[in-house]
């Protein structure tokens, strides 16, 4: 790239906003903590191209038998007999506890360990699906953090916590055994890029233990910006979402149901066929890393990287995840960010259409009622005004 190009880019832009200060008025906040610039001519460290588990990113679909023709990996919540030639995503308790996979299967568990209230580890369930001829035995869901409100690096810096806290008891091959449910926001940029950051961090975590692991990364969207009243527009992020985790190389995603509070056969088939749009139409699916080499998403993957790295550093410090849930210091860092969102959102600096931007509503709840700091909960943004 040529190098007056900035300072040719610089120029236009005084000229068109009468200004020479320039920056401070194209800054723009986050609450993240992530440095954003408003022009980008080259990266810090250009990083490798960050693989992923899956060669085909897996589209899931909530179990319905009017998708079994048509679908091909599927979350299950009850058993279904006959299930055959499927990739399969057990997110229930005792079914993964009686399922005995043929060889032919490939089943997935999406069963945490980790209870968040008391800052425990089920050990009996964690045996038991370990003795399980699963795919991937365990997962560390962080998609409560994210719909809790957790930034982007609390988010991944539990992550990595929990599952060095698997390692310490199980032993460091747990990590190869490992799914991670992660929820993907409406940040588009910064949600691509917390994904490819997760990839960083969790390798590094790895090659702690003489590894060199890849994390296999369960995607679905958010709730947190999900409006009940919104449909449309819920259908709208959360396809935006899954472009995001697909970009980023997702090893399966998931879109939860955009009608939210309710659930139809139509609305189930509609919110499965936002992937199969994504993945056949524009073929994103198929990419390890398609984002690599956008300057932007590299600059603020490495920002995010190094901020989740020092929070898991600083967690170990303090006595690891489980230490720090039972001191209240994890919820307490959550419920600081989520009420600073919120408080975004009721201020407009976050727009959600059709409820702080052309709203439809008032505000019926405060902070204070929607939000607990003992306590990890999922609460949308909407909430207050709903």
């Amino acid at each position: 790239m040529s190098a007056d190009i900035l300072p040719n880019w610089e120029n236009l832009v005084r000229k068109q906003l009468k200004t020479d200060d320039i920056y401070s008025i194209l800054k723009k906040e986050n609450l993240e903590g992530i440095e954003v610039k408003p022009f980008y001519s080259d990266v810090q460290r250009p990083l490798v191209n960050l693989p992923k588990v899956e060669e085909n990113t897996h589209l899931v679909a909530r179990y319905h038998e009017s998708l079994e023709e048509d679908v091909f990996a599927f979350i299950l919540d009850h058993n279904v007999e006959n299930l055959e030639e499927k990739t399969i995503f057990v997110n229930n308790n005792d079914l993964a506890g009686h399922i005995s996979p043929k060889e032919e299967d490939q089943y997935f568990s999406l069963i945490d360990v980790f209870n968040e209230k008391q800052g425990t580890i089920d050990d009996q369930l964690a045996k038991e699906l370990l003795s399980k001829d699963f795919k991937r035995n365990i997962c560390v869901d962080i998609s409560l953090h994210q719909n809790a409100g957790a930034a982007i690096d609390q988010q991944l810096g539990i992550a990595l916590a929990k599952a060095k806290e698997l390692a310490e008891v199980y032993g460091p091959e747990i990590l190869r055994k490992l799914i991670f449910r992660i929820a993907v926001g409406g940040n588009y940029f910064f949600e691509m890029a917390k994904l490819r950051a997760f990839k960083i961090v969790f390798n590094q975590l790895s090659k702690e233990y003489g590894l060199n692991e890849t994390p296999y990364i369960f995607a679905e969207t958010s709730l947190r910006n999900k409006a009940v009243a919104d449909s449309e527009n819920n259908l709208i992020r959360s396809t935006l979402e899954l472009a995001s985790a697909m970009i980023a190389g997702a090893d399966a995603v998931f879109s939860n149901n955009y009608l939210v509070d309710r659930s139809t056969d139509n609305s189930e088939e509609i919110s499965f066929k936002q992937q199969i749009v994504l993945a056949y139409e524009s073929i994103i699916n198929v990419f390890e890393d398609a984002s690599n080499g956008s300057y932007y998403v590299e600059e603020i993957t490495r920002q995010i990287a190094e901020k989740s790295w020092a929070l898991f550093i600083e967690i170990e410090e303090g006595g690891g995840y489980l230490e720090l849930l039972k001191q209240g210091i994890i919820q307490k860092k959550i419920y600081d960010h989520a009420v600073e969102e919120q408080k975004w959102v009721e201020e407009g600096k976050i727009k959600l259409i059709g409820v702080n931007l052309y709203p439809k509503l008032d505000v019926t709840r405060s902070v204070e009622d929607l939000y607990n700091e003992k306590e990890i909960k999922a609460v949308r943004w909407a909430e207050m005004f709903e």
